[in-house]
């Protein structure tokens, strides 16, 4: 699979192994309590692909410059939610993070629809995915995609001095 999403401004493809330096700065650059539940990234840093985070999972949102170079602006991943197998009908989205440099592009828009896409080419009928509760960007970006809350697990999560919760979000991928 090439490019999957393309516009004048940016597309999204698979990401590769030589992505790596790109989206571990990518990575460490969008921490925040907004999205992450896990503490911030201190080095020395783990690698950003491994034996569960595989190239292959993830979908990224490049930009071409003025000067005609390419930077990487954006990722998701999307896995399975599970190993079972009644369950491979389904793919989740397991993190989403775009550049503050490029925020405003449509990227997440792209890449969500990218992951979407790509899902249903995996045979997949059904999408996945948790938000924080208190990520009103993300969940207004969920929604306006056709995901509708599923379930809430209230007070999850403590970040930042404050009991967040943990929002189940869900949407079919028939056409």
């Amino acid at each position: 699979m090439s490019e999957i999403h393309a516009h004048p401004a940016h597309s999204v493809r698979p990401s590769a192994a030589s992505d790596e330096a790109a989206l571990s700065e990518l990575d460490r650059a969008t921490w925040s309590t907004l999205h992450a539940v896990s503490p911030r990234p201190q080095p020395p840093y783990d690698p950003f692909f491994d034996d569960t985070h595989r190239p292959p999972d993830f979908l990224v949102a490049e930009v071409r410059d003025a000067a005609g170079g390419i930077r990487l602006a954006g990722y998701t991943r999307l896995v399975p939610p599970t190993p079972l197998a009644c369950n491979a009908h389904v793919r989740q989205i397991q993190g989403l993070a775009v550049a503050d440099w490029a925020r405003g592009r449509g990227i997440a828009r792209a890449l969500l629809r990218a992951a979407m896409a790509a899902a249903r080419e995996q045979g997949a009928n059904r999408m996945t995915l948790r938000v924080l509760g208190h990520n009103t960007p993300a969940r207004a970006l969920y929604e306006s995609e056709g995901f509708a809350v599923e379930g809430v697990l209230p007070g999850e999560f403590y970040l930042a001095g404050r009991y967040v919760d943990d929002v189940l979000m869900g949407r079919s991928l028939a056409p």
